[in-house]
């Protein structure tokens, strides 16, 4: 084999790592074979607002949310998605579901035993995976 050869050599030997490597991350093809995950989100109701207010996700992911309240009766309902939790002053609530649909989506208290239930709003982004 000749000394010209060897660069040549050098370069195939790369590519081929290359190769075997695979894409380099944040390019299309890693970005479609990432798979779903768990989110996980403690949510605190108290004085008539969520804590956190917003929750982000990507699509197909699998939301854990331990919902809990300071003071009263409240609950975490998004109509999209068929949640309805309630929870007491003294119990902690856990909940999963699918985020089977990308977009935005209000959360809210559907109590009526204050007013301030009424104003008690957030919501779910859900974010389309690429």
């Amino acid at each position: 084999m000749s000394l010209r050869s060897r660069p040549a050599l050098a370069l195939v030997a790369l590519l081929a790592l290359g190769a075997v490597v695979g894409p380099s991350p944040g390019s299309p093809a890693v970005a479609q074979t990432q798979g779903a995950t768990e989110r996980s989100f403690e949510v605190v109701a108290s004085r008539y607002t969520f804590a956190p207010v917003r929750l982000e996700v990507f699509q197909d992911d699998l939301v854990r949310i331990e919902l809990r309240t300071e003071d009263i009766a409240h609950s975490f309902t998004i109509d999209e998605y068929r949640v309805a939790k309630r929870v007491s002053p003294s119990q902690k609530v856990t909940f999963e579901f699918r985020a089977e649909r990308a977009g935005t989506f209000p959360f809210y208290c559907d109590l009526k035993a204050e007013d301030g239930c009424r104003d008690m709003r957030g919501e779910l982004v859900v974010k389309p995976r690429q």
